[in-house]
């Protein structure tokens, strides 16, 4: 026996130099490990040995059947695995049910309702009135409804808050109270509607307004006029009932608003298609209280003017970027930030937002936003982080000037402000020095924000390759289960060789984010490079695309300044896009067209008609009378600082969330009205400036805040690199509160501590 375990240790050949671990193959195709000892090293071995190896042979048939077991347990985790991948698959499928028959239950909901209720084709009822003989009708068919919308045409004037007019029409509500009995005692005047008379008697201008109805008694409507000279003042009046009382519509709006923000940040559906299911809600929702819009009225909401100048100027930067423009820009930004990364952005964001303070701020993406996409991929960076810091710097930079941003063609068009001396110079002057504070405070801001910011698209290859190998390593090395001493070695032995590989990818990113934050010391040689890979290629195709270009841009400026152009923007860019295609003469007409963003411009489409929708639901209307009631509730001595500081946030927070062009729209007068107040006793241009500081700020605050964000987010996603609603909201939104910050510490200081009012 003594010879046959010595024979055995022979064969097995162990020496001093044998590895601790070590896999030797049997003839039945096994692995087994094989230990080292160093008694089995002479051939006269003992009883004693022989029997310690026969004890080892046995222990390691047990360590064998240790890992076999080990191996069928990652089998059996491996099926578990899959039956957890397989549940995951099951609950998605199971979720993706139960949205797509939520929505089309939604979807049928609102169709029913606004099918069901017919539209208010009320006709107009003509009319006049004089000094001598007025007009009254009794309104008895209101059965149970809460409200009464008067409209009423005449030759007013523009603007309501102008109480300058000596020449009038009142309009007075009166109501007798229901008792049940025959007798009806009349109650006093319930309204009292002043509408002042403009000078020229041929315009006609419709307002309207809404009253509630206090019970069921019969309601009396006498308009009388109070003019200078004996005369007739032709009018048409129509009326209409409303099921729903204010608050209630407005509460209906803000769910509605709030739904379609849920869609939009959770992604549960594109922001076009959840723009287009607010917008069914909102007609099924006046349709519901009574004021079913018409097909007619429906499209007279949307703004063909905006519609029409994205889609020139789409046009026409589909067929610049044929002409390899834009990869030429690049390597020039490139060239003349020396090859430094954070230079080059800043002067981006810089040129961003001087250009936005005399073009269009969408005209100003529409240009930008290829050239940064093309300019990132060139450098090998990610656009989505450049194009939202650009897209922010447009908007402060448009708020600069008085043709910026729509808000402030708003306020500047007004006659009556700039009957206060509130014209273009005073206001980009006024203007021009808050933002040039703002955009001081916000590049040192923005940088801090990117502080940990991936600002590189990929990484090296090398990298990527070591992050694999780490992965798998460690995998392996959670899979053992130290049972034994072996199994424990090697997991040691595996752990360690993470460690060490995780040290070199530590040095390999420091080594690689040292060369991208640090200027590059080989730029000149990229940039040999770059220009001969990205060159003009088509150079009579680009001196068309100049001059066109070069044209509609001087057309924008003049249709600011000079009055006998009768073109607004959306003429100027269409008629600019025919002109480029006769002279680019375009065959392949289907290559222009897919560059469009038609998903974009369906999203303005329905974005507009659920503003509106929003506004006849008394929404925006609800948050201006608010604001003012909060003004007037305030001390005298401090109601001028807490009137800039509720105004400007609360323009900046709702521009955020719906659109600008309508909320200014709507609390001009009302700011107006109140400046008129003589127990409010506040001046008017703080709080004008406020309202336009707030309502252009506010665009960051969130991606459908403002227009330029919308086509920003749209080209880059028609590149393949969209950014969602979140993405933009945790950039834009510290911008916002900064931005507004600063804006409200220079309105203060320049309202309140110099008093430049």
């Amino acid at each position: 026996f003594s010879k046959l375990f010595s024979s055995r240790s022979k064969n097995t050949g162990f020496t001093e130099k044998t590895p601790l671990l070590k896999v030797s193959s049997e003839e039945n195709g096994l692995q087994c490990v094989a230990l080292h000892n160093p008694d089995f090293t002479t051939d006269d071995d003992s009883w004693d040995n022989s029997s310690a190896e026969f004890e080892q042979r046995f222990q390691l048939g047990s360590e064998m059947t240790s890992l076999s077991r080990s191996a069928s347990a990652e089998k059996y985790e491996i099926l578990d695995n899959l039956h957890v991948k397989f549940n995951l698959s099951k609950m998605r499928c199971c979720l993706k049910f139960l949205k797509v028959s939520g929505l089309f239950i939604f979807v049928v909901v609102c169709s029913i309702l606004f099918g069901v209720y017919p539209d208010q084709g009320v006709s107009w009822q003509m009319l006049a009135v004089s000094p001598l003989e007025s007009f009254s009708t009794n309104l008895t068919d209101f059965h149970d409804s809460a409200l009464l919308k008067l409209d009423i045409g005449g030759p007013f004037v523009a603007d309501v808050a102008d109480q300058q007019t000596e020449e009038y029409i009142v309009v007075q509500i009166s109501q007798t109270e229901d008792t049940g009995s025959r007798r009806r005692r009349q109650q006093p005047v319930v309204y009292n509607w002043s509408l002042p008379l403009s000078s020229r008697r041929n315009q006609q201008i419709i307002t309207t307004r809404t009253f509630q109805i206090p019970n069921r008694g019969t309601i009396f409507v006498n308009i009388q006029a109070f003019l200078q000279e004996p005369g007739s003042v032709p009018l048409s009046m129509k009326h209409q009932y409303l099921h729903a009382n204010i608050e209630a519509q407005v509460t209906i709006a803000s769910i509605i608003l709030v739904g379609v923000y849920v869609l939009i940040i959770l992604e549960i559906v594109h922001r076009t298609l959840a723009a287009m299911l607010g917008s069914l809600a909102a007609l099924a929702a006046l349709a519901t209280v009574g004021e079913r819009p018409s097909m007619v009225k429906v499209v007279e909401w949307i703004d063909y003017e905006t519609l029409a100048l994205l889609f020139g100027m789409m046009v026409l930067v589909a067929i610049f970027s044929e002409t390899g423009f834009f990869d030429y820009c690049a390597v020039k930004a490139y060239r003349f930030s020396r090859g430094k990364v954070w230079a080059m952005i800043t002067l981006l964001c810089l040129i961003a937002a001087i250009l936005s303070a005399f073009l269009d701020n969408v005209t100003t993406m529409l240009l930008f936003t290829p050239v940064t996409i093309r300019l990132c991929e060139v450098l090998n960076l990610d656009p989505r982080h450049v194009l939202i810091a650009e897209v922010i710097f447009t908007n402060i930079g448009g708020a600069a000037t008085a043709v910026g941003d729509p808000p402030n063609v708003i306020i500047v068009s007004k006659q009556e402000l700039r009957k206060k001396g509130l014209d273009f110079a005073a206001f980009t002057g006024h203007m021009f020095v808050g933002i040039c504070l703002v955009v001081l405070v916000s590049f040192p801001f923005l940088r801090l924000l990117y502080w940990n910011k991936k600002l590189y698209n990929k990484e090296p290859s090398e990298i990527v390759e070591l992050k694999h190998e780490i992965y798998v390593w460690r995998l392996t090395a959670q899979r053992i289960n130290p049972a034994s001493r072996e199994e424990t070695a090697v997991k040691c032995l595996l752990m360690q060789k993470v460690l060490t590989l995780e040290m070199l990818l530590r040095k390999k990113l420091r080594t690689f984010h040292r060369q991208i934050s640090q200027e590059d010391k080989n730029w000149e040689t990229n940039i040999q490079e770059l220009q001969k890979k990205h060159r003009i290629t088509d150079k009579i195709l680009l001196i068309k695309c100049l001059t066109v270009l070069g044209c509609v841009i001087l057309m924008f400026f003049l249709n600011s300044f000079v009055p006998g152009i009768y073109l607004d923007l959306g003429w100027i860019a269409m008629l600019g896009a025919i002109w480029l295609l006769v002279l680019a003469d375009i065959h392949d007409f289907e290559i222009i067209l897919n560059r469009v963003e038609w998903a974009t411009l369906l999203f303005f489409a329905a974005l507009f008609v659920l503003m509106e929708a929003l506004a006849h639901l008394h929404l925006i209307d609800y948050i201006g009378e608010q604001t003012a009631l909060l003004i007037k509730v305030v001390p005298e001595d401090q109601r001028l600082v807490v009137a800039i500081i509720l105004v400007l946030w609360v323009s900046a927070l709702a521009s955020s969330v719906i659109d600008n062009i309508p909320f200014t729209a709507t609390m001009i007068p009302v700011l107006l009205n109140l400046s008129k107040d003589p127990d409010v006793n506040l001046p008017m241009k703080p709080l004008i400036f406020s309202l336009a500081m707030g309502a252009c700020l506010g665009g960051n605050g969130t991606l459908i805040g403002a227009s330029a964000n919308v086509v920003c987010a749209g080209i880059a996603e028609q590149h393949g690199y969209g950014f969602s609603f979140m993405e933009f909201f945790r950039l834009g939104f510290p911008m916002m509160i900064v931005s507004c910050t600063i804006g409200m510490c220079y309105l203060l200081v320049a309202h309140v501590v110099v008093g430049w009012n």
